[in-house]
Parts: structure tokens; C-alpha cells; sequence
């Protein structure tokens, strides 16, 4: 018979084998959950946003899906609240970019004239994350999804141009999460939307192009801006070649009017003076707001900003909205907080107005005009 303490001894290595044993199940678990979750994220990126947009991010999403090593690879770096798919394939388009020499490049309409079959590009994709993960984990947790969309401004410009139309004052605007802050620039852009009438300002090297189901009636000229600030976690600049090609990667590689875009509002901003803030866009709401002049028409706006946003951050924004809108007129555009449509809301002391106007494509190609 074994001693007492001999006993007490392997009685307790078994608990402990068999705790060890539950913690590596209960690990293994969640890793494994982990990874089906990223494998959903890339599925419906595939199915929702490439399909028809992207075939290069169709093809490499569809395939990530159902690859352990590259799923673990993208979603051990992606910071919380990022859109993975979106922040693993710019980061890997960033580091290309650099003008690292490799296969991959070959599969890139960005990056050639004469791009290979996207069906092709899965060994050469594979091969280069292996080769260059750490600098794609590097960007992957240092950088954030901010695409500076300059197309979205087509449908921005008619609804400022709305609410000029309502109130007869100036309009002071404030972006949320504004990146690089080409947005701001919507009344130094010229917009076309299907026909031979060009609006906005119609001598500006920057022209938008975009498709509008519903009736359109704009003025000649744009609403008078009497300020405009921009906020972001993270602001970019223009300026620096570094962040010129962050935003560069964040465009998908087939979209060479996006790209041209980029690079003619990123020339007119460089020109202009806009105020640019990092920091909490919802919790510095109240103070950029105190500093917009009174007898203007205070415009919050924000587009496809939301989708990061803590369901608590998007209550907190838009009660700060509603208290602002209790001691002036404030005007809030935005989308992605309920659902993926254009929203206007107006706030008057004593008054408030809900207002859908439509749907919208997430790079400003289309969009719904029911106002």
C-alpha cells in the first residue's frame, strides 16, 4: 500500500491533469469559435462586397474562408471593431505597395496594366502572408479601416444642398470620423449624375460621377460653408507618403476611378485649410460643437463610420446629437448605426424630424434620392 502522502500526492496530479485538460479544451474551443467567426466575416465579405466590385477580394476571401492558417493569420492581428477582411487585404496590398517584388504583385490591377486571372493567385497569395507576416500583423495593429471615399460625396452634397434649401443659412460642419478629411472638400467638387448637367463647383479638377434613382433637383451653385472641423481616432495626412499609401491600399485594387479620385481631392486638399482633430469624435461632440458660429446650420454627418461603433457609442452619439439639438438647429446625415440606409435627422428646440433617404452604394457609385 502506497503512503498516505503518496496518495494525497497523485490524487492531486490527476486534478491537476485533468484542469489542464478542461483549460485546453475550453482554449481549443475558443480558438476554434474564434476562427469561425473570421471564416463567417470573410464569407459575407465575399458574397455581400466583392461580388461584382472586386473578383481579385471575391476569389482571396472565398478561399481564406476555408483556410485555418490564414484566418488565424488575420484574425490574431485585427484590432477589435475593425472590418477584418477589409484590414488584412489593404494591409497586404500596403506592403506591395512598398514595392516589394514578389509573384502577388502579377494578380494586382494596381499594380499592373495586364493583371493575371484572380483564380490563379491563391498559391502566390498564400506564399507571400507566410513570407511577409509580420509586416502585415505590424500594419494589421497599427493601422484602422478609414477608406476616404470620395465618391460618397455625391450623395452628401445633395442632402447639404437640402438643408441649405430648408433653413437659408450657412451651413458649419462637423465629420466624424473623418480620416484624411476629403469629405470635408464636398462643396470644392464637381458632380454629374447621369446626364450633361455638371453642379457643384463646376470648374474643380475633382469631378464625381454617380447614378441617383429618384427625382434630383439641385441649385447651381454650392451652400455656403461658413466652417468646418473633422474628427477621428486616428487622423491621416495627405501629405505624408506614408499615409497617402495607407489610404492608397485601403482602395481595392480593380478600382482605378477610386484610385484617380484619391489622388486628385488628395492634391485639392493639400491647397485648402481644413481644421483636422484627433480624439473621440462622440465624446468631443459638445466642444466642436460650442465653437461653430450660431447663425449657421449645425451639420453633424458621418458615412460608413458607424459599423465600428459599440452599439453603447452609437446610443451615446446620438443622444449628444439630441441634447445639442435642444439649444439649436442641428443636422445629423449618417447610416450604419440602425441599418445600412442614408438618414437625416433634424433637430429643432421643440421639434424633431426623421427622414430615410435611401439606399446607397458603399463607394458612391448609385444611390436612392427620395427626399
Amino acid at each position: 500500500m502506497l503512503p498516505f502522502s503518496r496518495k494525497q500526492e497523485k490524487r492531486e496530479s490527476a486534478q491537476k491533469v485533468c484542469v489542464l485538460r478542461k483549460e485546453f479544451n475550453q482554449i481549443k474551443r475558443k480558438g476554434e469559435t474564434i476562427l469561425r467567426n473570421a471564416a463567417q466575416r470573410f464569407i459575407r465579405f465575399a458574397e455581400e462586397e466583392c461580388h461584382d466590385a472586386s473578383p481579385l477580394y471575391e476569389f482571396l476571401s472565398q478561399k481564406t474562408s476555408d483556410d485555418e492558417e490564414m484566418l488565424d493569420l488575420a484574425s490574431s492581428a485585427a484590432q477589435s471593431g475593425q472590418p477584418m477582411p477589409n484590414l488584412f487585404f489593404a494591409a497586404v496590398h500596403a506592403v506591395l505597395l512598398t514595392g516589394t517584388d514578389h509573384p502577388l504583385a502579377r494578380y494586382y490591377p494596381s499594380l499592373t496594366s495586364e493583371a493575371d486571372l484572380p483564380e490563379k493567385s491563391w498559391k502566390a497569395f498564400r506564399d507571400f502572408c507566410e513570407k511577409y507576416q509580420e509586416k502585415i500583423k505590424s500594419i494589421m495593429q497599427t493601422r484602422r479601416v478609414q477608406t476616404n471615399e470620395i465618391r460618397r460625396c455625391a450623395y452628401l452634397y445633395p442632402v447639404f444642398c437640402h438643408i441649405y434649401e430648408k433653413t437659408g443659412k450657412p451651413l458649419s460642419m462637423i465629420e466624424i470620423g473623418t480620416s484624411a478629411g476629403l469629405q470635408l472638400l464636398w462643396d470644392r467638387y464637381a458632380y454629374s449624375y447621369g446626364g450633361t448637367k455638371v453642379f457643384g463647383k463646376t470648374d474643380s479638377p475633382v469631378r464625381i460621377d454617380s447614378e441617383v434613382t429618384g427625382s434630383l433637383s439641385l441649385p447651381d451653385a454650392p451652400p455656403p460653408v461658413a466652417a468646418k472641423t473633422g474628427v477621428d481616432l486616428n487622423v491621416l495626412d495627405v501629405g505624408s507618403e506614408e499615409d497617402r499609401r495607407w489610404l492608397d491600399a485601403l482602395i481595392w485594387p480593380e478600382h482605378h476611378e477610386r484610385r484617380a479620385l484619391f489622388k486628385q481631392a488628395s492634391r485639392q486638399m493639400q491647397e485648402e485649410k481644413v481644421s483636422l482633430v484627433e480624439g473621440d469624435g462622440v465624446a468631443l461632440l459638445p466642444k466642436l460643437a460650442s465653437g461653430m458660429p450660431d447663425t449657421t446650420s449645425l451639420v453633424i454627418f458621418h458615412t460608413h463610420v458607424a459599423n465600428q461603433m459599440p452599439e453603447e457609442v452609437k446610443e451615446s452619439l446620438l443622444e449628444s446629437v439630441s441634447e445639442l439639438g435642444r439649444i439649436r438647429e442641428v443636422f445629423h446625415v449618417y447610416n450604419n448605426i440602425s441599418d445600412r440606409l442614408l438618414h437625416l435627422d433634424a433637430y429643432r428646440p421643440g421639434s424633431t424630424d426623421h427622414q430615410t433617404i435611401g439606399k446607397t452604394d458603399g463607394h458612391g457609385r448609385w444611390f436612392e434620392w427620395t427626399l
